[in-house]
């Protein structure tokens, strides 16, 4: 359980101290500073993830049988119902998610498509197409993602992109029905490539972002083997998902939902 302090709507610098603070081990202080241990970066707390599956205490879970899914990702803190979008701002970065009326078959399983777009200055840098199935428990697995990157209009980069069961790549949970807080699990996992990992910090906090106040909000922390230095604080609100992305890198800007249109 994250301290009370983070109910509060504290600014980034404090949020992101206090949250290093209970994963790393330091002392935070509402002024946002941290003392002794804090003085090291978030991304060392990652030491213990190995670039082998399922090793060194991150939960992996088996991908099921396509027989265990349903048609329609319908988990209240991950709802990709088709027609759905929502649009972030970070900083100078505009996103627009939105969920298509369009599947691709996975490893056997019918994965909802979710497009993930952004631009700066108009002009789109990242597209992404994601691909993401739930299990009959309400588990929604994460099967892969087809990125590309650009400059002035012409792709520079597909690194990241990775699909289950191509040259080795396994699915990853992206949202578990009954999840428990403090315990690493795989979102992804293709080696050298896509090696994110995820931790539920809370499981019912506060948010208040452009697009409204919300309520039992999830707060998770995603982190990656490939890149100590990375660390991301998501909370995500019923009936709606993402509603904020805070890098704990205070170079990154802070995302925030403006707006959700739904079908």
């Amino acid at each position: 359980m994250l301290p009370q302090a983070l109910h509060r709507s504290w600014p980034v610098a404090t949020l992101s101290a206090l949250v290093f603070a209970m994963v790393g081990g330091a002392a935070a202080h509402p002024d946002g500073s941290v003392s002794a241990a804090g003085s090291r970066h978030l991304g060392q707390r990652a030491d213990h993830y190995q670039h082998s599956r399922g090793s060194c205490g991150v939960h992996t879970r088996r991908l099921p049988p396509p027989s265990q899914f349903v048609s329609t990702v319908t988990n209240p803190y991950m709802p990709w119902i088709p027609g759905t979008r929502w649009f972030y701002v970070g900083g100078d970065e505009r996103i627009a998610v939105h969920v298509l009326h369009r599947t691709r078959m996975i490893e056997g399983i019918k994965a909802t498509v979710v497009r993930d777009s952004v631009k700066v200055g108009g002009a789109v840098i990242e597209d992404t197409f994601d691909w993401y199935a739930q299990d009959r428990h309400g588990n929604v697995w994460y099967l892969g993602e087809n990125t590309r990157e650009y400059e002035d209009g012409h792709i520079v980069s597909r690194e990241g992109s990775w699909e289950a069961g191509v040259d080795g790549a396994v699915a990853g949970v992206a949202m578990f029905a009954r999840p428990r807080v403090g315990v690493p699990y795989r979102q992804e996992y293709y080696a050298g490539h896509a090696e994110d990992v995820g931790k539920v910090l809370e499981l019912s906090t506060r948010a208040v972002v452009p697009a409204g106040h919300y309520r039992r909000v999830r707060m998770t922390l995603d982190t990656t083997t490939l890149d100590r230095a990375v660390a991301e604080v998501k909370f995500y609100a019923p009936g709606v998902g993402v509603v904020r992305e805070l890098d704990l890198n205070p170079e990154q800007a802070d995302t925030q939902l403006v707006r959700m249109v739904r079908p």
